[in-house]
């Protein structure tokens, strides 16, 4: 089986309740799950939840949620792993059948595509030795000029070899964007590392590399989703 994992705890305190807030029009759960569902890459779309209402929602808008999750994997503390881990074991026991490749999408990941599955869906089937494939953006600054505020309000440079170097001959440099991971269910299981030389970036536009933390963090990924659709979209209340 290959199967998506959209990790949905009902606790969320900075913005309560934000992964079935509506978000462009709908509940912000289900645009990651339609563009799971569009891919056709998967033979579940998994909502792993401790909350009947997010899981009604996400049974709404097309995926499944045929378990609840345990507390102790439903607090601040909970590692993203062990809810991965929990999901899969859960699905291969009420199936029968073992789990191939999974790709774990956060619930907030509102600006994903189904092409960038595919895309990076690809990448993982092309290197058989390769455990992971995450969605990266470039970093719009380079990080080696970067500073730190010192206790008696001025600064320092966290890699002080730099400070004379021209901006266009340090190397371009990556993080991950929060939005998913594919990998194989081995390296999931196994707790392998998700960024080694056996993982892969797929590499999305900086334009679409939002978190969605803040009130602030809300505001503008609506706005890119709008950009993106080139139309109006609802803003909840």
């Amino acid at each position: 089986m290959q199967i998506a994992i959209l990790p949905a705890r009902g606790g969320s305190k900075r913005i309560p309740r934000k992964n079935i807030l509506p978000f462009g029009g709908q509940p912000m759960i289900s645009w990651p799950i339609s563009a799971a569902l569009q891919s056709g890459l998967f033979d579940h779309v998994v909502v792993s939840t401790d909350d009947d209402e997010i899981a009604g929602v996400a049974e709404a808008a097309g995926a499944v949620a045929p378990f609840r999750r345990p507390a102790h994997l439903s607090d601040d503390m909970s590692p993203a792993r062990g809810v991965i881990n929990h999901a899969i074991e859960q699905i291969e026991a009420l199936h029968g059948r073992a789990v191939q490749t999974v790709c774990c999408i956060y619930a907030t990941a509102a600006l994903i595509t189904p092409e960038d599955l595919l895309a990076a869906r690809a990448i993982l089937a092309g290197d058989p030795d390769a455990r992971f494939v995450f969605a990266a953006a470039s970093y719009p600054h380079p990080v080696q000029r970067a500073m730190t505020m010192r206790a008696d309000g001025g600064v320092e440079m966290l890699f002080g070899e730099h400070a004379k170097t021209r901006s266009q001959d340090l190397a371009e440099t990556f993080h991950d964007a929060g939005m998913f991971y594919w990998g194989r269910r081995d390296a999931f299981m196994d707790n392998h590392p998700m960024f080694s030389p056996v993982s892969y970036p797929y590499i999305i536009p900086r334009e679409r590399a939002q978190d969605i933390d803040t009130v602030e963090d809300w505001v503008f990924a609506e706005a890119l989703l709008r950009l993106r659709l080139g139309q109006e979209v609802d803003r909840p209340s």
